[in-house]
């Protein structure tokens, strides 16, 4: 079976991976992240990123994800310009960074420019957390959304807190698993939250595991790859294309390569023209246009944002 043929809609969304260093090591990270990577945004990229968040008004939303992109150059700088030109900026937090010394005034930084938080809590209870990010983080994560919504986050309406489950990763083939009904989590996880710990937020996004980076090597040691990527492709529900993440989107790298997606990006598959050559963001200020891809790059991992209701770092595709 061969992934679709997917076109790129006109871009709104300009997602940004500041780099790769981050506090945590989560064994479901695909960016494979954590406190010993070096890759960061280069000074040039900061600059041609600014320019083309300034030049081109149809960018709606900026997207700042990592590693932990509050730790990375120019996380700052792209937050405030985008928001001084009105456009929403989402910032993909693990929460325990607001711990890490030197980093603890970033919950109020993001509450002064109303910037929108997803914060990684991929399950309500503590084992659960734990298990695939660490010990303690899930009680460190409590303490930083009580901190959230101190500031207003999940009350006020400018103060957007959102919250992403992950599915454990599956140890054997009887428990392969796609996310359960979005709508349904969320409502288990603002009971249980709200009764134990007092905590306000405004949605759930559910996303599925894709088998890139720890993700991958976990499913290749216990000889679960080829099971996890057949689950998925069976699993395909077509009404999921139009609604894809990566069509309306631009990811970008810390050294301004260009991709479809994140998923893409660390898969090394780059974005490419309609000549079939991969660009950069210098290509996109030449040419004065975002609208330069026609057709999307795809690969067997694609499987896992339209298997069943889909996944994409919004949610779940279909209710």
């Amino acid at each position: 079976m061969t992934f679709p043929v997917l076109t790129k809609a006109p871009i709104r969304v300009l997602q940004i991976n500041l780099g790769r260093r981050c506090n945590l090591v989560c064994a479901h990270c695909h960016v494979e992240a954590g406190p010993k990577r070096t890759e960061e945004l280069l000074p040039e990229t900061l600059g041609d990123l600014l320019a083309l968040v300034e030049q081109f008004p149809q960018i709606e939303t900026v997207d700042l994800t990592g590693g932990a992109p509050e730790m990375h150059r120019g996380f700052r700088e792209l937050a405030i310009a985008a928001r001084s030109l009105g456009k929403e900026v989402l910032v993909r937090t693990n929460l325990t960074l607001y711990f890490v010394p030197g980093y603890e005034d970033v919950p109020q930084f993001c509450a002064d420019h109303a910037l929108r938080i997803v914060a990684s809590l991929p399950c309500y209870l503590a084992d659960n957390v734990d298990a695939m990010r660490g010990n303690g983080v899930f009680a460190e994560s409590i303490q930083a959304l009580r901190l959230l919504n101190d500031l207003g986050y999940g009350d006020r309406p400018d103060l957007i807190l959102d919250l992403v489950y992950n599915p454990p990763l599956p140890q054997d083939r009887e428990h392969l698993r796609l996310p359960p009904p979005q709508a349904d989590l969320e409502t288990a996880y603002r009971t249980y939250l709200h009764e134990h710990f007092g905590i306000r937020f405004n949605h759930l996004f559910t996303i599925a595991n894709l088998p890139l980076g720890r993700s991958r090597h976990h499913l290749q040691r216990l000889g679960l790859e080829a099971d996890y990527l057949g689950f998925l492709q069976q699993r395909h529900n077509p009404a999921t294309l139009p609604h894809l993440m990566c069509r309306p989107q631009l990811s970008v790298d810390y050294r301004g390569y260009l991709y479809d997606c994140d998923f893409n990006q660390m898969a090394g598959i780059p974005a490419r023209d309609r000549q079939g050559t991969p660009l950069t963001l210098s290509d996109l200020l030449r040419i004065q246009s975002l609208d330069a891809i026609k057709t999307i790059q795809t690969a067997d991992f694609c499987y896992g944002c339209t298997a069943g209701s889909g996944s994409s770092c919004g949610g779940a595709l279909l209710s």
